[in-house]
């Protein structure tokens, strides 16, 4: 969970260090990979399109570490390089794993304490956790909003468990309608139901 708040601040900010040229591998099944403009991941059944010209800082901001305890950072594109400084919001999409500890049993278990942890970082509920639907894969979605000089920051994160983890998709931007473009490229693979 701290992940992708820390990955989201820093990245706002401008680069220090130059890009590093090799990574551990995770141990989260097929990490997912980014083709003609889509990011697919086969593990977790999901695939997001990549607005055109933003930019993917996935590897820069990666734990390096191969603990399987840890959050793994799975997508992290940017409107902009934090060098290029702008007068809005530097939108972002941070998607992360994160194994799911002991008696967490829904994606709103896991979300108490990401609603905790988002809060503590300066941002408002908008207002309780909902469930919310991509077709047929069931979400629980979070909004939140935090000032950021005379701007405002809104952030929604939306949270699904699957195969031991939980996924949250973090989206970072200046007005509600981006969100919602935001969220739109986002697509589940079909799942046949459960029985």
């Amino acid at each position: 969970m701290l992940l992708m708040f820390a990955a989201v601040l820093w990245a706002q900010q401008p680069a220090s260090s130059p890009r590093r040229a090799s990574k551990a591998k995770t141990t989260i099944p097929d990490p997912g990979a980014i083709s003609n403009g889509v990011y697919r991941n086969s593990a977790f059944g999901f695939s997001y399109k990549i607005p055109y010209g933003w930019v993917d800082r996935t590897a820069d901001m990666q734990d390096e570490s191969a603990e399987t305890s840890k959050s793994r950072l799975l997508l992290a594109i940017f409107e902009r390089p934090p060098e290029a400084s702008g007068e809005t919001i530097n939108s972002a999409v941070v998607i992360a794993a994160e194994p799911i500890t002991a008696g967490t049993k829904s994606a709103a278990e896991y979300f108490e304490s990401l609603s905790a942890l988002t809060t503590a970082k300066g941002f408002e509920e908008k207002e309780e956790p909902q469930d919310f639907s991509i077709g047929m894969t069931k979400l629980v979605r979070g909004d939140f909003s935090r000032a950021r000089g005379t701007l405002t920051m809104r952030q929604t994160s939306l949270v699904m468990l699957e195969k031991g983890y939980a996924v949250s998709f973090t989206f970072i931007v200046g007005s509600e309608d981006d969100v919602n473009e935001l969220i739109e490229k986002l697509s589940f693979v079909a799942r046949k139901p459960q029985r």
